[in-house]
């Protein structure tokens, strides 16, 4: 678990450079799970996804001396754009290694940002490009999910929710390679250690769960999927810890996540991305049972998402 103290010390570092998202309820997706939904709105940070708050914490942490090296990262898009954006807080250079397919809209935004993209076309052999460059460099990596220091930052919006919503009962969350879910899972039990954290997973794609029974980290199949967020090459062997004090690991069907997106975009008028749907479909769809009149807070963790494909997995799974 990451301590309470480094979660304090990650939201102090920050300095008012991140926002505080905001949380707000739906009556009408309240309603179809018999709870009063709280969606916490993390699409509205920095970059349009959580990831910033890792990002910077890892970033402001480093030595001067070893950050002005540059950076360099590995990530679909959410993270890249985070590290990107840290970078240029801090003034220093940033180089991505990316899949070559990942989404425009979070490519465009990290050259928005000033970072070198390189162009990968093997999401499984990702980390291994990125190591080849960072050895011809001597940059200085940020991990998208397995550093405590960047747990500690995703942390902060664990102890946000837990401050906004003191009555919250259950927090779902949703677990690519599991730093959101490690560090909210920190804050949360460790404030509020009766409320139930559940993380939710990609069906296709059930890293933690496979990790969790394995008792150690593995690769896990990386399917085409709306939901890239939720499919790294494998999870963090910090977050395979942290999800054993989750009380409930569920999955959502493709389908599943493009419903949760539709909702979101109908009854919250939130525009989101495939993960950033995952915990508020896991919900509507059913798969968690929450007591009548209990309060959950549903993370609602990106907003990065192609209109593009959006519409297009709309259209193609028939949902209306």
């Amino acid at each position: 678990m990451i301590s309470i103290q480094s979660i304090r010390e990650a939201s102090e570092r920050a300095g008012g450079r991140l926002h505080r998202t905001p949380v707000f309820s739906s009556e009408i997706l309240g309603g179809r799970i018999g709870a009063r939904l709280i969606l916490k709105g993390e699409c509205f940070q920095k970059t349009g996804s959580f990831k910033p708050r890792g990002a910077l914490n890892i970033v402001l942490s480093m030595a001067a001396e070893r950050r002005s090296r540059g950076l360099i990262t590995v990530s679909a898009g959410n993270h890249a754009q985070a590290v990107a954006w840290a970078a240029r807080v801090a003034g220093v250079p940033c180089t991505v290694v990316m899949p070559a397919d990942a989404p425009r809209s979070k490519t465009e935004a990290v050259r928005g940002y000033g970072a070198t993209i390189i162009a990968h076309p093997d999401r499984v052999t990702l980390f291994d490009r990125m190591r080849e460059e960072e050895a011809r460099t001597g940059a200085a990596f940020v991990h998208p999910f397995d550093d405590p220091v960047g747990l500690a930052g995703a942390g902060t919006l664990g102890l946000e929710i837990a401050e906004q919503v003191p009555d919250a009962t259950c927090v779902v969350v949703p677990i690519g390679g599991g730093g959101l879910m490690a560090g909210v899972t920190s804050a949360i039990k460790g404030l509020k250690p009766e409320c139930r954290v559940i993380g939710v997973e990609l069906e296709a794609s059930r890293g933690m769960s496979a990790s969790l029974r394995a008792g150690k980290p593995g690769p896990i199949p990386v399917p085409k999927t709306i939901a890239d967020g939720l499919t790294p090459p494998f999870v963090g062997s910090i977050p395979l810890e942290v999800a054993r004090r989750l009380d409930e690991i569920v999955p959502v069907t493709e389908a599943e996540i493009v419903e949760g997106m539709r909702a979101l975009w109908l009854f919250a008028k939130l525009y989101v991305e495939g993960a950033g749907a995952a915990a508020t479909a896991a919900l509507l769809a059913g798969k968690i049972r929450v007591p009548s009149g209990s309060v959950v807070v549903s993370v609602v963790s990106g907003g990065n998402v192609d209109p593009e494909r959006a519409f297009a997995a709309v259209e193609a799974l028939g949902v209306r």
